[in-house]
């Protein structure tokens, strides 16, 4: 009977398709491993709380723009840090009315801390990713240096971000796009004080020895104001213009922000 079940077990692998143990993402993702990682970089919505049927598709990965737009949502964090006005301070408390979205064609939202893209994600019914993660997600992805333009290649070299997946060809082996360029991205790891492995040379930064990548690392004597040292926040991917160009890659990683900072060019993606 054992040799009997050992046989019928086989037989079935055989017949099964690999496709079949995959896990099984919504719309707005693809499966990396055991997570699914979101195609696009986020746009972050404020939608009123009586949008009850707009929230369960964002919830489930169905939303599309036009149901967006079409359901009163506002979005944010376009040209400039203004989550107060969807009751979203830098801090994250209380910012219960944001979601994130993974759609094409968009402007990704940027200007807000981690604490903001945690939450976004969080309401969302997703998280921030792990830099393992997103390291598992991006392979595949095109590094054109300095002459990225995000229409032919990845954004790593226009003067400004631009629409979610604009470019075809950058998108990594596993369908994740804009994991190059474009904005750096907020991941889940924090690297505390003199404890950071990624500690850097007299000039502020380590080169990595992946191309053109740049890693920098926080420094244990640099403080804030109130004379602390900070944690730092994790960022991955490399961003546009600004001479980002050489410094974005599969491989980038900067540890140079606390989690309250805020830029033009730091957004995020999620993970499930």
């Amino acid at each position: 009977m054992k040799h009997f079940l050992a046989l019928a077990a086989a037989a079935f692998a055989l017949i099964v398709p690999l496709s079949t143990y995959a896990i099984e993402c919504p719309p707005d993702s693809v499966p990396v491993g055991p997570t699914c990682v979101d195609k696009y970089e986020a746009s972050v919505w404020h939608i009123a709380s009586a949008q009850e049927k707009l929230l369960r598709r964002v919830q489930r990965g169905r939303a599309s723009g036009a149901d967006l737009t079409n359901g009163d949502a506002t979005r944010h964090g376009l040209t400039a840090d203004d989550y107060d006005a969807a009751n979203c301070p830098d801090t994250g408390n209380g910012c219960t009315r944001v979601y994130a979205v993974s759609i094409p064609g968009v402007p990704p939202s940027r200007f807000l801390t981690w604490f903001q893209a945690a939450t976004a994600c969080r309401n969302a019914g997703k998280r921030l990713l792990t830099s393992a993660e997103w390291q598992a997600a991006a392979f595949g992805t095109p590094d054109p240096g300095v002459g990225g333009n995000d229409i032919a290649t990845c954004n790593t070299g226009a003067p400004n971000v631009l629409p979610t997946g604009s470019a075809a060809s950058c998108v990594s082996d596993v369908g994740a796009f804009d994991m190059v360029g474009n904005l750096w991205e907020w991941v889940a790891d924090w690297i505390q004080g003199d404890s950071n492995p990624f500690a850097p040379q007299t000039n502020g930064t380590t080169n990595a020895t992946y191309g053109n990548d740049l890693m920098s690392g926080t420094n244990p004597a640099q403080t804030q104001g109130d004379g602390h040292n900070f944690p730092a926040a994790v960022e991955r991917g490399g961003s546009f213009g600004y001479g980002n160009g050489t410094a974005a890659g599969v491989f980038a990683l900067s540890a140079a922000q606390a989690p309250s900072a805020l830029f033009s060019d730091l957004g995020f993606r999620r993970g499930r």
